[in-house]
């Protein structure tokens, strides 16, 4: 227990905080010894030093929010190293005690925990966005390492957003928009459902603080007006179980504004519409009086078609188990009904932190910690393959969606997917090469396209080939954080590995036109060039290049400058000589091809080095360069075509047609005919010819300007055809 002399300065200013103290470290943690009580005891006095002379913007002395968040914490009867870590997980950042301080007089346990707690916003950040981004990529990486830090955080968050009452209006929905959209969200994935519904009723309230009020007056009215019923309903389903010898405990449970208010915004329902804001819960003593307690519900009420649900037999995947159903109810109002065993409620109302609530010697609920360590595995995985903290935020957001679909791989097992997920998440759930290498996919045994979304009780088999490789327009279509990850990953990795091919090729072109007789650099020059250019590697510069970042022409002066090779003209040689770099269309995502003129060999060309974009080829007469000379002389690129191309290329294509029966068929055949495909087809009236005519539009697939040329030639001489045009600039296709 604390006297008064313990903490003086808190006597004199807030004795009710040594009351709350006094009754945190006997009643509270009453289930603890009292050799950790007292180590509490420290904890708390050391705290209370750190923080002397701060206060909340309540007033109140900021220890009280320490005490509290430890408080709450004895809920889930945490043990005295996570209590320890919350009456303390402010000190580094607002007291600046060392980790080694806190080590040395509380042990490494705790000391990585409040380390783990701690922010990270005196680092310097681009922007608000990237220093969220990077404090909670910081929790879940030590989240990863010790699940407590996670159930400190939530605390904390929760004690916050109990008393924000204080702060600015501005700052409170910066607050509550980050609550709804991450804390509570984790809270519910790790199965802490309480904590979940009071964090999202709270940010509601902050969010949007005149239709909170307005939905509480209302569902206050109608407790009142409905209090009837409800006790109707509850004595019909008690007696019910009784009849069918069924020990049964049934009680009502309110929905929470929240979720009664997304109800209202989704079906567009106004406050009476929705009938369902009561539901019932009904706990039996083992697995098998689930099933019959539902039986003999259906038989008293009947049930409504899709809204019974098993998750006994398929758990959600924070370890949550239930039946549940959905039953006509007198007065035709609709009743929610939740059916589980008294340990399977433990786990629905505390999750992960179960596990401390109600140890056991057989340790019967380390399968939710299971599961919540597999989560957190991924989220290193994800933040491995993630460039930055925002993006890792984004992959993390979209893994927090609430909604499963539960699917069976060929062999029957079962796995958990969010909300809309595709055949490529599917993939990717399953193993990363599977994703990389897919091409095809089967819901139960019928082909379809892989951006298909599955549905619960789907079997699905992905077929993969050893060659392929991830393609870009699966990001827009992908909804789990680890495709999304991967996918991006690979691109990245594959434009880098393109980009320092091609920067090799244009540093290679610009030495050929800055100095004829060009001795190869030793290691020493790059060295030196890597260090006064701030790049680590050789491939980095090479990138750059290829991705424009830096000119090839001021990194070859440059390094000729280092080696002693540079001379401002070269004897005899009568100016510079342009050499070219050699376009053969397969270069990858490195080269790009300009859609405002759509090059194909043998069209004159000219490369021009686009930040960002690597080299972009156009057409020597395209609009979109007529002008840019003289602005972005250094930006322009000698390049040719290599002779041996094979691909085929993209050419948008004009007809001007007869509108008669059987036209577009005969214009389709010779271009079939003239070995040329056909990408799109887009028709319409042209109305400057009369209803007589019609525009064709085409995109052709040919190798060069001679195949094009063969095309155009066989339509032309097609009675149907009256003109037909290359499509460049700015024309629409």
């Amino acid at each position: 227990m604390l006297a008064a002399a313990d903490v003086p300065d808190l006597a004199m200013k807030a004795p009710a905080v040594i009351t709350a103290a006094n009754h945190f470290l006997s009643e509270d943690t009453a289930y603890l010894k009292a050799e950790d009580r007292m180590f509490l005891a420290a904890a708390f006095k050391f705290s209370e030093a750190a923080h002397r002379g701060q206060s909340r913007q309540s007033g109140e002395p900021y220890i009280s929010h320490p005490l509290a968040v430890a408080t709450i914490l004895t809920s889930w009867h945490l043990d005295a190293q996570a209590l320890a870590a919350a009456l303390l997980h402010d000190v580094m950042e607002d007291s600046g005690i060392t980790k080694l301080e806190l080590t040395e007089k509380f042990g490494k346990h705790v000391a990585e925990l409040v380390d783990g707690m701690s922010k990270i916003d005196k680092l310097e950040f681009q922007s608000k966005e990237v220093a969220q981004a990077e404090n909670f990529r910081k929790m879940l990486l030590a989240m990863a390492r010790d699940l407590r830090v996670i159930l400190i955080k939530l605390a904390d968050r929760l004690h916050n957003m109990r008393t924000m009452d204080a702060m600015r209006a501005d700052k409170q929905k910066r607050i509550a928009r980050e609550t709804m959209e991450i804390y509570a969200p984790i809270a519910n994935r790790i199965g802490l459902n309480a904590v979940y519904l009071e964090l999202d009723d709270l940010s509601f309230k902050y969010l949007y603080p005149h239709r909170y009020d307005v939905l509480s007056k209302a569902l206050k009215a109608a407790r009142g007006n409905r209090r009837e019923v409800v006790t109707k309903i509850l004595e019909g389903l008690r007696t019910k179980l009784a009849d069918s010898g069924l020990e049964a405990s049934v009680s009502g449970r309110e929905k929470n504004l929240y979720s009664i208010y997304r109800k209202m915004q989704e079906k567009h329902l106004s406050f009476s519409e929705v009938l369902d804001i009561y539901g019932f819960r009904v706990i039996v003593k083992d697995v098998s009086s689930c099933y019959l307690a539902i039986g003999a519900l259906h038989a008293l009420y009947k049930p409504i078609p899709g809204k019974f649900k098993d998750y006994i037999a398929i758990p959600k995947a924070n370890g949550y188990q239930s039946l549940h159903t959905t039953l006509f109810g007198p007065y035709g109002i609709p009743i929610e009904i939740q059916i589980r065993t008294q340990d399977m409620h433990r786990i629905a109302d505390a999750g992960v932190a179960s596990h401390w609530m109600y140890k056991s010697g057989d340790d019967g609920f380390s399968e939710v910690q299971q599961k919540t360590h597999q989560w957190l595995q991924s989220l290193l995985e994800l933040q491995s393959e993630s460039g930055d903290a925002v993006e890792f935020l984004e992959h993390i957001k979209v893994d927090l969606f609430p909604d499963q679909v539960y699917v069976f791989t060929p062999k029957g097992k079962i796995l958990s997917m969010p909300a809309g997920a595709t055949c490529v998440d599917f993939a990717y759930a399953v193993h990363t090469d599977i994703g990389n290498r897919c091409i095809a996919a089967k819901i139960n045994h019928e082909l379809v396209p892989l951006r298909s979304r599955l549905k619960s009780g789907d079997q699905v088999e992905i077929v993969t080939a050893a060659h392929a490789k991830p393609n870009p327009s699966w990001l827009t279509f992908v909804t789990t954080g680890k495709a999304r990850s991967h996918i991006r990953h690979f691109l990245k990795t594959m434009r880098f590995e393109e980009s320092v091919h091609l920067g090799e090729r244009l540093l290679a072109q610009a030495f050929a036109t800055l100095h004829t007789q060009f001795k190869p650099l030793g290691e020493e020059v790059w060295d030196r060039y890597l260090k006064e250019s701030s790049a680590r590697t050789r491939e980095e510069v090479l990138a750059d290049i290829g991705l424009g970042q830096r000119l090839a022409v001021v990194v070859a002066k440059r390094l000729l400058q280092l080696s002693g090779q540079w001379q401002d003209e070269v004897p005899g040689s009568g100016g510079r000589k342009m050499t070219s770099v050699t376009i053969r269309g397969t270069e990858g995502m490195a080269i790009q091809f300009a859609r405002c003129c759509a090059p194909i060999p043998g069209d004159p060309i000219i490369g021009l080095v686009k930040k960002d974009q690597g080299l972009v080829i156009h057409t020597h007469d395209c609009p979109q360069i007529s002008g840019r000379g003289r602005i972005d002389a250094d930006k322009f690129i000698d390049v040719e075509w290599d002779p041996e191309s094979n691909r085929l290329f993209d050419v948008p294509v004009r007809v001007l047609t007869e509108n008669a029966r059987g036209a577009l068929a005969q214009i389709t055949s010779a271009i079939a005919e003239a070995e040329a495909n056909i990408v799109s087809v887009v028709t319409q009236h042209a109305e400057s010819e009369g209803d007589r005519f019609m525009h064709i539009q085409f995109v052709l697939q040919v190798a060069n300007r001679a195949h094009l040329a063969r095309v155009m030639r066989s339509l032309r001489q097609l009675p149907v055809v009256f003109r037909i045009q290359r499509m460049r600039g700015n024309e629409k296709v």
